[in-house]
């Protein structure tokens, strides 16, 4: 399966911030629109970074309750990996184990066009995979 059809499946959406928004208020964001994690976008809506609950958790545990006034730009991850429409869910899955990253904004040229989880490409894996026993299954009795 191909990432821009997972993309229609599961829609487009993308919740952003900006690197000025307090984490303090992006920490709200995340709880209320039960996301792991925001693609930071500068003004003019270039992706400039993104910023996880890790994220905000590993700057707690490090610098205190301080830390929720900063900005996201203090935080958040500015080297943003990123996926192809055109890539395959298997290839993503493999690019975020060896990196070890849970989201990737999906990316067409320059412009943001959607994000994907670990757990969206290991539910489209699964779903895959059962509609792949279902047809052998029904070939071998049929």
């Amino acid at each position: 399966m191909l990432v821009n059809q997972l993309l229609t499946m599961k829609g487009r959406q993308v919740f952003t911030v900006t690197p000025d928004d307090a984490l303090s208020s992006v920490a709200a964001l995340l709880y209320t629109r039960k996301v792991g994690a925001f693609i930071v976008t500068d003004r003019i809506g270039r992706v400039v970074g993104i910023v996880s609950e890790r994220d905000i958790i590993r700057a707690i545990a490090t610098e205190g309750a301080d830390a929720l006034g900063k900005p996201v730009s203090h935080i958040m991850t500015r080297d943003v990996i990123s996926a192809g429409a055109h890539e395959t869910v298997e290839s993503l899955l493999d690019r975020m184990t060896d990196r070890r990253i849970r989201h990737l904004p999906v990316m067409e040229g320059a412009r943001l066009i959607g994000i994907v989880s670990i757990g969206d490409l290991v539910k489209a894996r699964i779903a895959a995979s059962e509609h792949e026993a279902r047809t052998l299954k029904e070939y071998i009795a049929g």
